[in-house]
Order: structure tokens, then sequence, then C-alpha cells
């Protein structure tokens, strides 16, 4: 813990001065910490659909909709109210809904109502480009279906557990790279990825 004196004692009426002058007081240890932590931006879910309004990719972060028939409930009236709208933002249920249509792709990103925009709109940019440059640019429903382990690697490379890692796609790339570089993925992870992969195709199946 930082000791008082580490900070020089102000002269008598110094400090009514200076607040009278609009000077600041020396920051105190909380603010050192507060400046120091990073801004956890939160994000309840991302999804993909294809042009049906079908489930090809999803996360959700949080227990706002709890079970699979909640989540496809709330993705399908999401479609319903983006889907032939023009505009790139969408308020739901108490949520801010950013959205970006690719081809025969539809991406979303899913905050609180009191989420920043731009932030979410970032992490939607971040999440085309990404997918662009291991798609090679082809960012539509039979690519993603044929890179999908890679899809979800960049999506966790983004956002950990609705918290935002990263916003910029070079570094994304670079990161997902460096994770299959050499021998390419390991068997556990093409197992892990593909099951999961697996389970999301055979629930839009299912609708």
């Amino acid at each position: 813990m930082q000791r008082p004196e580490a900070w020089p004692r102000p002269h008598p009426g110094e400090g009514a001065s200076a607040a009278q002058a609009g000077g600041a007081a020396p920051p105190t240890r909380a603010t050192e910490v507060r400046f120091q932590e990073p801004s956890l931006y939160t994000i309840k879910a991302v999804f993909i659909l294809d042009n049906d309004g079908r489930r090809l990719l999803a996360k959700y972060y949080d227990d706002t909709f709890p079970s699979m028939k909640e989540q496809m409930v709330f993705e399908k009236n999401v479609f319903n109210k983006t889907s032939r709208a023009e505009s790139e933002i969408a308020f739901f249920g108490g949520m801010t809904i950013v959205y970006k249509s690719s081809i025969d792709l539809l991406l979303y990103v899913v905050g609180s109502s009191s989420e920043n925009e731009l932030m979410l709109m970032s992490v939607l940019a971040c999440l085309f480009d990404s997918l662009s440059h291991i798609l090679r640019k082809n960012v539509e429903k039979r690519w993603l279906l044929e890179n999908m382990d890679g899809a979800f690697l960049v999506l966790d490379e983004i956002v950990d557990g609705g918290v935002i890692l990263e916003s910029d796609p070079q570094q994304v790339i670079q990161k997902v790279n460096f994770r299959t570089d050499d021998a390419g993925l390991t068997e556990q992870s093409v197992a892990q990825v593909l099951q999961s992969a697996k389970e999301q195709i055979k629930w839009s199946l299912l609708k």
C-alpha cells in the first residue's frame, strides 16, 4: 500500500487555492489502479444465420437465454426484425444488436441496451474481416460450413466469456495462425471444434 507521505505535503492553504483554481489533487492509489484496469465491455451473444434465418454458428455468454429453445426463438425474432432492414443496428428486447449481411449470411453481435454501440460495431467488423481472411474473402454459407473450425477459433480470439479480447483482425489472424502452426490443430482441439459445429448444424436442421 502506498504511504501517504509518498506525495509532497502542500503548504498551508495550497490545497484550498488549488481547488478554487480548478486544479486536480494528486492521484490516489485507487485512481492509479482504476486507470490500469482494462475496459471490460461485455457481449451477450454472437451468432451467424443464413438467409433463411437458420443458425450456423452461435455463442451465448450469459444466462439471458438459458435454453437452446429460447436462443432459437430469440434468433428467429431478431432475423425477422433485421433481415429486410437497411440499417446496421437494432434495439430489441432491451438489447442493442449490430449486424451485417454478406451474400447469404447475417452476422450479429448482441450487447445490453447500455453497451457502447461503437464497441459492438468494432467487434462485428473484426469478426467479419477475420472470417473474410480465413475464408479467402468468400464470406458465405458454403465456405463457412467448410471452415467452421477456423470460424470458432476466430470468435474465441475476439470474445472470451463475453469479454472483448481483441478488435484488430490482423491480431486475431496472427493468434489463430499461431495456434494452428506447424502440425496444425491438435487432435483434441479439432475434435472439440467439430463436435461443437455438428451440434450447431444439428439444431439448425431440427428447427
